[in-house]
């Protein structure tokens, strides 16, 4: 990871906004891509000057008022305006409370609770910290269930289970972009995307993108080598108690084939108890 994450996001979503995009007229040739620095200056109304010190990192506390004209003239969704903000270190003191270690005896009996639903609770980082019985089905394939994005990427089963890889891959990234600029994620976040950027060349292409989505609702499409395929709605909830960790569940049409194959999935590994993040 670099020290000057504000200033590379900053000239990657100009990069992806083009004059037009913004009703401005493009003119002469252009040797990058998107808006030019001085043109996002005249949007945001800063001076031009000031845009390059914080694409170079000269300049890293920009007030609120600049950063939300910066985020209207860059086009940003909220995700990304919130992610631009902690960038900027403009977050809530919470999140420099350290979480408590595991997850609690309440949330885990609420998810034990749906045993016909596969449920798994996550942090920022998307490393998987609980799962009930249907999820250590559902996630048997790989060869251990402990953070999202080292499965998708590095794990052998992943573009088997995901037959829409290219997707997963891309959502993925832009779940974990998201974790940038928490305080309290920032060591374990480094240690990921390095040992992630070591050994896949497609992550570290995406990570450069910058793209940040949070996790809301979606569709996926899955194939599990025990029942075939499947086709699940997944819901995430943040944990209200701890900040920066959300509960994942999935679920299928009622009646559908693919609530016959969790059923099928579920009697398979009724007995079935593994370690790792249920532990």
């Amino acid at each position: 990871m670099s020290d000057n994450d504000l200033g590379e996001f900053l000239r990657a979503r100009r990069a992806g906004v083009r004059p037009e995009d913004v009703g401005m007229v493009s003119h002469g040739a252009r040797r990058v891509p998107g808006l030019r620095r001085e043109e996002l200056a005249v949007l945001a109304g800063v001076n031009a000057d000031y845009c390059a010190r914080l694409e170079q990192g000269r300049e890293r506390n920009p007030s609120p008022q600049v950063l939300k004209a910066l985020s209207h003239a860059l086009r940003l969704d909220p995700d990304a305006r919130a992610h631009l903000f902690r960038l900027a270190k403009a977050v809530p003191e919470d999140d420099r409370r350290p979480a408590p270690a595991g997850v609690s005896a309440a949330l885990r009996r609420l998810m034990d609770g749906y045993p016909h639903t596969p449920a798994l609770v996550i942090d920022r980082t998307l490393d998987v910290l609980a799962t009930n019985a249907l999820a250590d089905a559902l996630y048997s394939p790989f060869e251990a269930v402990d953070n999202l994005a080292r499965m998708a990427f590095l794990d052998p089963a992943a573009r088997r289970f995901y037959p829409e890889w290219e997707r997963t891959a891309e959502a993925t990234v832009a779940n974990l972009r998201e974790a940038v600029g928490w305080e309290s994620s920032g060591a374990r976040l480094r240690e990921l995307v390095t040992v992630l950027g070591r050994h896949s060349a497609e992550f570290g292409r995406l990570w450069t993108a910058h793209a940040v989505r949070g996790k809301t609702r979606d569709a996926k499409r899955l194939h599990h080598p025990e029942v075939g395929a499947l086709i699940l709605t997944y819901h995430a909830f943040d944990v209200r108690d701890t900040p920066g960790r959300q509960l994942i569940v999935y679920h299928a049409e009622p009646g559908s084939p693919t609530a016959d194959a969790l059923g099928l999935l579920g009697s398979v590994h009724a007995t079935a108890r593994p370690g790792g993040a249920r532990s």
